[in-house]
């Protein structure tokens, strides 16, 4: 019987091994598996490091969007992706998020709600759990800082007012931003979610800041209470 080993990318034809055609032809020439294949370098006993990388986009419908939501043992089921190769595609997933957030902070002033979904996007679009962030802008509306206020479960989080209006006074906000994400794709506002804004806003006027906007964030989508005439 033939002895089975991992088959790495040393083994494959010259032509097909991705970082030569990197090197050969650009980064454009490769798949989506090519450079998840180079990510992780190397198959299992029945499936080299392309196919491996085929098959994870595959459970997750080649979108790379889903296969930012995955964990660390998500990616340990597929056999063959040990924990060093999960991180390792996590990683490198996070690095684009925070690239793409980084070519958005260039810009710096805020001047509408796809701004500010454009600035989000790619810190809450992918996780399965509520977030909820503030976004604190000086008098020409130019971003001063971010800030996580809370995380919570599916269908909520929690919010406090007090340590929201602390973090804009010691950063000297003219105005403030809110912005949390629906795990479950729903754009409208709950209650809850009405209710805070309210207060935000009415405890925001009291220390002469303004509440801007409050966004609520789908992977690919947003309800903005301003837009809609809410705040």
């Amino acid at each position: 019987m033939a002895e089975y080993k991992n088959l790495t990318i040393k083994d494959w034809a010259l032509e097909d091994r991705p970082r030569e055609k990197l090197l050969g032809k650009g980064i454009n020439s490769l798949t989506d598996a090519e450079l998840i294949a180079i990510l992780i370098g190397s198959g299992n006993r029945n499936e080299s490091a392309v196919e491996l990388a085929k098959k994870i986009l595959k459970e997750v419908k080649n979108n790379l969007n889903e296969l930012g939501k995955l964990t660390v043992e998500d990616l340990m089921a597929s056999k063959g992706i040990g924990e060093a190769k999960a991180v390792t595609i996590i990683a490198a997933l996070e690095l684009g998020r925070r690239r793409k957030q980084a070519d958005i902070m260039e810009k710096k002033k805020i001047s509408g709600s796809k701004d500010v979904f454009e600035f989000f996007q790619p810190v809450l679009a992918d996780i399965p759990y509520e977030e909820f962030w503030i976004l604190l802008l000086n008098r020409s509306n130019k971003i001063i800082e971010k800030f996580k206020i809370s995380q919570g479960g599916i269908s909520g989080t929690v919010i406090d007012v007090r340590m929201i209006l602390k973090n804009a006074i010691e950063k000297l906000a003219s105005s403030i931003i809110l912005c949390h994400n629906h795990p479950s794709g729903n754009l409208q506002p709950s209650e809850a979610d009405k209710k805070i804004t309210t207060k935000l806003k009415d405890a925001a006027r009291i220390m002469d800041m303004q509440v801007l906007d409050h966004l609520i964030i789908t992977d690919s989508s947003f309800y903005s209470f301003a837009d809609e005439g809410m705040l």
